[in-house]
C-alpha cells in the first residue's frame, strides 16, 4: 500500500494523495509552498518530501546501491533461534519476511491504536493550541467518538475533518466490536 500524504497551509487543507500528487499541488503554490506542512496519513506525523520530483534527482554514482541495511541486536530465546535456524534462507531472511508480512497486514487493516495515534500526532501539530484540544484527545483515547466530534466541532474545517478521518477507523472498530 502506497503511503498517502496530506498538505496544509496554516488551517487550510491543500491536498491529499500519493507523494507525486501532493508534490504537484504544493509546487503549484509557488512561493507559498514554504508555509506548507505535510503529514503522513498512516502515522499522522509531519514529513518532508523532495519538491524537485523524481526527474530532477542527482545521477547515481558507480558501484552497488546502498540498501539501507542496519545491523542491530535482536534478543531471542534459544528455542526461537533454533526455529529461525531451520527456516529457508536463515534467520535474517526469515525475520525480514515476518516483518514484511506484519507490515502488510497492518497496512490493510489499521488497528484502533494506530488510528488513534495517527490522529493524535496530526492534532498535536495542527490543533494543540485549539480550545478543547486536551479533552478531545482524552475522548479519542477513551473511544468516545461522539464526544470527540463535539469537542472539535468549532475547529477550522480542514483540521477538524482530517482529524476525524484519521480517528474514524478506531471509532468504527470499537463500535463493531
Amino acid at each position: 500500500m502506497e503511503r498517502t500524504l496530506t498538505a496544509f497551509a496554516g488551517d487550510m487543507w491543500i491536498a491529499t494523495g500519493d507523494e507525486a500528487e501532493v508534490r504537484e499541488a504544493v509546487r503549484a503554490m509557488g512561493e507559498d509552498a514554504q508555509a506548507v506542512l505535510l503529514f503522513d496519513d498512516r502515522t499522522g506525523r509531519q514529513v518532508d518530501i523532495d519538491l524537485r520530483g523524481p526527474s530532477e534527482t542527482a545521477p547515481r554514482g558507480r558501484g552497488r546501491p546502498k540498501l539501507g541495511v542496519q545491523p542491530r541486536e535482536v534478543t531471542l530465546l534459544p528455542r526461537q533461534w533454533d526455529w529461525l535456524a531451520q527456516q529457508p534462507g536463515g534467520a535474517s531472511a526469515t525475520l525480514r519476511r515476518l516483518v514484511d508480512a506484519a507490515r502488510k497486514a497492518e497496512a490493510t487493516a489499521p488497528s484502533p491504536r494506530a488510528a488513534k495515534d495517527a490522529a493524535y500526532h496530526f492534532l498535536t501539530a495542527m490543533a494543540g493550541d485549539r480550545p478543547h484540544y486536551e479533552a478531545a484527545i482524552r475522548a479519542l483515547y477513551a473511544g468516545d467518538g461522539a464526544q470527540f466530534d463535539s469537542l472539535c466541532a468549532d475547529w477550522p474545517s480542514g483540521i477538524r475533518d482530517h482529524g476525524r478521518a484519521l480517528a474514524a477507523p478506531a471509532f468504527d472498530m470499537q463500535a463493531a466490536g
